[in-house]
């Protein structure tokens, strides 16, 4: 593990030179050899699926980890959509004229080495490994166990793929047991950064067990809030879509909130039409004196189900939907459904979540649907990258200062002074 991590820093170090254009090409390798490589991608994928299924496996987990033709296509239209993207490196963010001849420019640059872990979806690990590419980023990859022969061969290819393009070897590894990702945990001098996606209780453990900054992407609670002046049939539509439309992933809604004022006309309408889908209902006593559903616990409003199965609560006003969703939720997704452009502007000022939305689905949280290329993950913490982290959350910055005999001593004594002139210069080399 420490071989892996020693040449992952050498390789970070050289990657952070690379140019945007060779970086492109071996973006374009990988798509290409995906192409010419999906039937040996299937087989593995099989072999996972088979071998999950005896062990019993759930069916939302077995859905992320089916890694067919059409999801291969999906990751190569999103690499091909990642090299149309501006190379993030090197991008002057600011620059000052400190005094005549001394400038100092705030310019991007990679972060290093990344150790992401992630769930069951092949699809992940091509999004991770090509998104670090492009933003001059090594990575270590550890991904479900259930993946393992599918996430080899990917690896395989995509490490195959950059190197022939001309990458330094070691950019990227992939490591398979638990006592890697604690030795991993270890590696300060080594790995810049941890992203680790999964449970609450997950993400606390790798916070607890490691020196590395944790760029947390903990649960998926996300709300759906229906106030009183809302567009009904809209509103079926929005919050059918961000329950169903694919409800094992993070950014599916799980609790439903309505106002007392309309829900006696708006379950019925969308009872009607989860019922199409099986969704199963748990509400509170007020939504079961209206629709058919399960008693809902305090746990509810605290669980991300991944399944067919919607939380639903009756709430008096917005202010009280805000309360809930500030207590219950996870920082992620939350929307509401509403005419009045005040209330929809206090609901998004006041829900402290990384994502929040007006008169539209949870699903749209994802880096592809933001025109990132692609995402990592979406980030629940509060540091320099939240919600969907695509090539910008990938990226810090430097400081370069540009002097000609400047020394500090001149300032001290007051022969020089300085200007501090914000300018819109580019950094010259």
């Amino acid at each position: 593990m420490q071989e892996i991590a020693i040449k992952a820093k050498e390789a970070s170090i050289k990657l952070s030179a690379v140019s945007g254009e060779l970086k492109n090409k071996a973006l374009e390798n990988i798509a290409i050899k995906l192409g010419e490589r999906k039937n040996e991608i299937v087989e593995a994928n099989k072999e996972d699926l088979q071998r999950s299924e005896k062990e019993n496996l759930a069916a939302p987990l077995l859905k992320r980890l089916k890694f067919d033709e059409s999801k291969i296509n999906d990751v190569i239209e999103g690499i091909k959509s990642l090299i149309g993207l501006p190379d993030p490196v090197g991008e002057t963010l600011s620059s000052t004229e400190l005094d005549e001849g001394l400038e100092l420019y705030r310019v991007t640059c990679p972060i290093g080495v990344i150790g992401i872990i992630f769930e069951s979806r092949p699809d992940a690990l091509v999004q991770i490994s090509t998104l670090c590419l492009k933003s001059g980023n090594s990575v270590l990859l550890k991904g479900g166990s259930e993946a393992k022969e599918t996430n080899r061969i990917l690896t395989k290819i995509i490490d195959e793929a950059t190197i022939e393009a001309g990458m330094p070897e070691g950019w990227i590894s992939q490591i398979e047991t638990r006592s890697d990702v604690s030795e991993m945990l270890k590696m300060d001098g080594y790995i810049d950064l941890i992203i680790p996606r999964g449970s609450n209780e997950f993400v606390r453990h790798i916070m607890n067990n490691s020196r590395i900054p944790v760029m947390g992407h903990a649960d998926g609670i996300c709300h759906c809030y229906v106030e009183e002046d809302a567009d009904t049939d809209m509103a079926v539509r929005i919050v059918t879509d961000s329950k169903t439309q694919y409800v094992a992933v993070c950014n599916a809604a799980e609790t439903l909130l309505v106002n007392e004022k309309i829900a006696r006309d708006f379950l019925p309408a969308l009872k009607a039409e989860l019922d199409k889908k099986d969704v199963e209902l748990r509400g509170c006593e007020k939504v079961r004196g209206i629709v058919d559903a399960k008693s809902a616990t305090m746990d509810d409003w605290a669980t991300e189900y991944l399944d067919y199965i919607l939380s639903v609560k009756i709430v008096k006003d917005l202010d009280e939907a805000i309360e809930h969703i500030n207590r219950y939720g996870s920082g992620h997704t939350d929307a509401i459904i509403t005419k009045d452009k005040n209330k929809a502007a206090r609901f998004m000022s006041l829900v402290d979540s990384g994502n929040v939305f007006w008169n539209c689905s949870t699903r749209f949280s994802d880096g592809f649907r933001y025109g990132f290329g692609a995402e990592v993950g979406i980030s629940t913490s509060k540091i320099h990258a939240r919600g969907p982290v695509g090539l910008d959350g990938l990226i810090i910055y430097k400081y370069k200062l540009i002097g000609n005999g400047h020394i500090v001593d001149d300032y001290s004594k007051h022969v020089r002074t300085f200007k501090h002139k914000k300018t819109d210069k580019d950094f010259p080399m």
